[in-house]
């Protein structure tokens, strides 16, 4: 008797936008965010949500051993840098592009085994004048983000770029409400640009004349 393939294991790791409000004390809680969408749309997959609120990349530096060495992952999806913007601007507490990069770089070097690695850009929507402000610090996150997975052969999600786009049609607020957490439609855009990183088609998705458009899902 044939035994069947294992199931591909796709494990995220990040921070509010991957967390999504899972219950952390059950490990098959996937929140209410993209990771879910990605999860429905791939039923034959075993999804793993590590995402907590609030994390940087020095979070999940300091858990990465504990939290995504044991969750062997055939596909890891590295998705933080926004936090890295935002506590500068909200607690005086700033992470350099270089020293987010030294650490991401870590991160990337104790990947457990071989998985193929998909890296989301940070997005950052300005709904209010001073968040305009923080578009030149988070452009040096995108900027690591873009570079290592060109260096590492990762898939890259670019999602600011895409929710920027999107928001011209839609509105920033409608996408997300704060400039950082995405609403119900913003999710699933994100879910749809991971999932054409995963097959592949990044490109097709930056190209495209926005048939997802949120205006269209409303």
């Amino acid at each position: 008797m044939t035994s069947s393939a294992a199931p591909e294991r796709l494990v995220f790791v990040g921070d509010s936008i991957t967390d999504a409000g899972r219950d952390r004390g059950d490990e098959t809680s996937l929140g209410d965010g993209y990771v879910s969408l990605v999860a429905a749309d791939l039923p034959d997959a075993v999804v793993l949500n590590l995402g907590i609120g609030g994390h940087r990349a020095v979070d999940l530096e300091e858990r990465w051993e504990r939290d995504v060495a044991p969750a062997a992952p055939d596909v890891l999806t590295v998705y933080v840098g926004v936090n890295d913007t935002w506590r500068r601007f909200d607690s005086d507490d700033a992470t350099s592009a270089e020293a987010f990069e030294a650490t991401y770089r870590r991160l990337l070097d104790r990947v457990p085994g071989s998985p193929r690695l998909v890296l989301v850009e940070p997005f950052l929507l300005p709904v209010r004048d001073e968040q305009r402000g923080w578009l030149e610090d988070l452009d040096g996150k995108r900027d690591v983000v873009a570079r290592l997975a060109a260096e590492t052969g990762a898939a890259l999600v670019p999602l600011h770029t895409l929710l920027t786009r999107a928001a011209e049609d839609a509105g920033a607020a409608a996408l997300a409400p704060d400039g950082v957490h995405p609403t119900p439609p913003a999710s699933r855009m994100i879910a749809d640009a991971w999932l054409a990183a995963y097959a592949g088609s990044t490109q097709t998705i930056l190209d495209n004349d926005r048939t997802n458009d949120v205006g269209q899902q409303a």
